[in-house]
């Protein structure tokens, strides 16, 4: 039975309540205290997996211990009313230690430890024991892409290991069972989407990837943009002073060869941290969709293939500084390129319900495409005092371009023969500019002599949009332009947003709420048709709960309300072919699409036993496949549907059954419903789909490792198709050399080649099935080798050593 549709009003009470409850409770744990602190390096980064160690004085006795999280904090809970200090050590640094504190009934807030690099660094450190797959957190879910076995993927090939992420046919994040996922690197957006998003994530090597985190419901401080939460691919840095870093070397086989090559580099002295990371591809691939459309007395069988070999690169450069005990500034400057070459071939088979052949249409379509995009970050930080209080600002210039260049050679084929005639002949080139300008400002307020914390902040972002498409129609006279598919669309975009948000920590629980007000001004301009205009203001708050029962058992919630914009790209009224028969159109009209997301957690000892994720969107951007009975040209078409909503119900984590043998596993089940209308007719879809993956990574003598996983989806509704079942069984060896300096991966991607996109599509006059197959099964080879010693010269570092050794101390 369809569960009920939550209204506005209905959430807004909910929401309201929920923090009276929180508030409520609070009261009745308010009597405890905490001590809350930063583990930072000299140039004023977080340092994680630091040690802090709370101590009692005046005997110095260890009270409790802390490794810092991946933001470089840490918080002692239950202290008692006492004098104490805290000192923070990591291999390779100098340890430090707080000034004496005395703590009494309200939190404490300790200032930030620096810690310095050591002259030199330890020869040779093991350490035993690694982290899950998975961590399940309050507010979120850490996928550690260490423990995979990444030989020969992507960045995209990652986030669809990702509990509740998959792709769509088109190669898009879907989330929850969304497409509105925003896509974050180290934190930052991308302000990527679509096929530029899926370009750069193609070309981004796994190996550059240290952690996923998935965030359902972010806090205010972040964009509201995303209906179904946040993704943060989190890239690999070294903490380690002095030179550090890797080199990949990799190659691939699947139907067709592949190599790439990569390095990671950084270089920490003193009060500078330098990084770079320089990654280049060739991919050679392949795409065949197969197609069975029936449009009244007739059923069209088709064929496309799409073989493409992209020449791909990524780079990102960057420095942080601390100019003062107080104040850091950094800059980044990342980007990449791609170049594909491809032929796409179609064939397209006409009979009626007996079989009799009604003709053949056959279509030649080599193309050249290209892509690039700069970003440039600049930010700046400053801690005012020692209580906590913090002021940062941020800057972002966003640039990427694409192009197109195609020819499409059309033959008609009379039923029972052989002899074909040419049919339309075009020739197009496309191309896309676009230009993100984004400035923001946070502050970070203590309460002083209480456990709450504020925080607010403003930001703005400009965005320009410049695309233009040409199309040529060969006549007996020649090329000559065909004005009807020619066309051109400007697109600006201003928002500005500002939030205030106030968290507290008492005891066991931890609370934070916050609203985020956004105003939105855009225009579109085609070259053909009307000027389209909006302006509107939107509120989106958020609230969030954890209660850590005791050590092992922890229970969190939490809603939010967040915003889809449209992707630049689907508003371009543009029109493109696939084939024939196929095209895809923008949609200038598409309106911005709103959820409420609601995510209840049960945690015991970081393993997920138990999470409830609803999502109900409004106006949800899904391709809608309009279907010209006459022409038997089928237009896929982005457009908002009414109402989506999804419930999920998920259990997982990770488990060692023995010392050499830890397992992963992920269960879950959701219930998706979707109601819109689509030519003044009703449609509603709705369906039980359920999903499971499990991993084991078995440690083996001689520094081997054996990775076994798969993967199951079952059938679903995702928008206004109807999946089928799909899974994947993947196989992995790993060997540590060299005295674990460097590391040979074999992978065994889809071993029995069951991966792939299986759809139906049934509403209106429309009437097709999809079966999309790519080049999953791939069998990759990677070598990957530790550079530098992370040894830091003497000389060099004793200039500073006596500044260095007074900070934080």
């Amino acid at each position: 039975m369809p569960f009920p549709m939550p209204t506005s009003p209905r959430f807004r009470c909910f929401f309201v309540l929920l923090l009276l409850a929180l508030a409520t409770f609070s009261q009745r744990v308010a009597a405890q205290t905490t001590a809350t602190g930063l583990v930072l390096d000299q140039a004023g980064q977080p340092l994680t997996f630091a040690t802090a160690v709370l101590l009692a004085l005046p005997d110095s006795a260890i009270v409790g211990s802390q490794t810092t999280t991946e933001q470089g904090t840490y918080t002692f809970s239950d202290v008692k009313p006492g004098r104490y200090c805290v000192k923070a050590m990591l291999l390779s640094y100098t340890s430090a230690r707080s000034a004496a504190f005395v703590v009494t009934q309200a939190a404490m807030t300790i200032p930030a430890l620096r810690l310095a690099a050591a002259a030199t660094a330890l020869k040779e450190v093991t350490i035993v024991g690694n982290p899950p797959l998975l961590e399940q957190h309050a507010d979120r879910t850490v996928v550690n892409v260490s423990r995979l076995n990444t030989a020969g993927e992507t960045a995209l090939d990652i986030l669809k290991k990702a509990p509740g992420v998959t792709l769509d046919k088109d190669d898009n994040v879907v989330y929850r069972g969304s497409a509105g996922v925003n896509v974050l690197i180290d934190g930052k957006l991308t302000y990527l989407s679509g096929d530029a998003l899926s370009s750069y994530l193609k070309s981004l090597p796994a190996s550059a990837i240290s952690q996923l985190e998935l965030m359902p419901n972010p806090p205010a401080s972040m964009d509201a943009a995303g209906t179904a939460g946040v993704l943060n691919i989190k890239l690999r840095r070294s903490q380690l002073p002095g030179l550090s870093g890797t080199y990949t070397l990799g190659l691939g086989q699947g139907r067709y060869e592949k190599s790439w090559v990569g390095t990671n580099l950084a270089y920490n002295v003193g009060k500078v941290r330098l990084f770079a990371r320089l990654d280049a591809g060739r991919y050679n691939s392949f795409n065949r969709l197969t197609m069975r459309r029936t449009i009244r007395d007739s059923i069209f069988n088709q064929e496309n293939l799409w073989r493409p070999l992209t020449y791909a690169g990524t780079y990102a450069i960057g420095a942080d500084v601390a100019l003062t005990s107080q104040q850091s500034l950094g800059i980044q400057l990342r980007g990449g390129l791609n170049y594909t070459d491809a032929v796409s071939t179609s064939n397209s088979v006409t009979t009626d319900w007996a079989g009799t052949p009604g003709g053949r249409r056959q279509m030649t379509n080599p193309q050249a495409s290209n892509g690039t995009n700069q970003a440039l970050n600049l930010y700046y930080r400053f801690a005012l005092d020692s209580t906590g209080r913090e002021l940062s600002a941020a800057a972002d210039y966003v640039h990427y371009t694409s192009g197109k260049d195609q020819s499409f050679y059309n033959v008609v084929f009379a039923p029972s023969t052989e002899q074909g005639r040419p049919a339309e002949q075009l020739r197009s080139d496309a191309s896309s500019e676009t230009t993100i300008r984004a400035a923001k400002i946070d502050y970070v307020h203590p309460f002083a002599g209480t456990k709450w914390r504020a925080e607010t902040g403003v930001k703005t972002s400009w965005v320009t949009s410049r695309s233009a498409i040409q199309f040529d129609k060969l006549m007996d006279s020649g090329w000559e332009l065909d004005g009807l598919r020619t066309n051109q669309f400007a697109y600006n975009e201003h928002i500005s947003a500002g939030y205030v948000s106030v968290n507290t920590t008492l005891n066991r629980l931890e609370l934070k709420a916050g609203l985020r007000g956004e105003l939105t001004q855009t225009t579109g301009t085609p070259a053909i048709g009307p000027r389209i205009a909006r302006n509107y203001f939107q509120l989106f708050p958020s609230a969030f709960a954890s209660y850590k029962v005791n050590e092992n058992n922890q229970v969190s919630a939490s809603v939010s309300r967040r915003i889809t914009r449209p992707a630049y790209q689907n508003l371009n009224p543009f029109l493109n072919y696939s084939d024939f028969y196929t095209a895809q159109q923008g949609n200038p009209f598409l309106a911005p699409s709103l959820s409420q997301s609601l995510v209840l957690n049960y945690l015991h000892k970081d393993f997920q036993v138990l999470s409830l994720s609803y999502l109900h969107e409004t106006n949800s951007v899904n391709n809608v496949v309009t279907q010209n009975d006459d022409t038997k040209v089928s237009t896929s078409t982005p457009q908002n549907l009414a109402e989506t909503s999804t419930l999920i119900l998920s259990s997982g984590g990770h488990t060692d059954l023995t010392k050499f043998w830890g397992m992963d596993n992920q269960l879950s089940g959701s219930y998706t419903q979707v109601h819109t209308i689509l030519q003044d007719q009703s449609v509603n879809l709705a369906s039980y789909s359920w999903a499971a993956s499990s991993d084991h990574t078995f440690t083996l003598p001689r520094s081997y490792k054996l990775l076994v996983g798969g993967s199951y989806e079952s059938p679903g509704v995702q928008g206004l198709y109807h999946t089928k079942a799909s899974g994947a069984v993947n196989l992995g060896l790993k060997k540590q050399l060299w005295a674990e300096k460097a590391t040979l991966s074999l992978r065994v991607a889809d071993v029995f080649n069951t991966n792939r996109f299986r759809s139906t599509l049934r509403y209106n006059n429309v009437n097709q099935t999809w079966n999309n197959q790519w080049e999953s099964r791939r069998v990759t080879l990677t070598f990957t080798c530790k550079i530098g010693s992370g040894k830091t010269q003497a000389r060099r570092t004793a200039a500073s050593s006596d500044e260095e050794g007074r900070v934080g101390n």
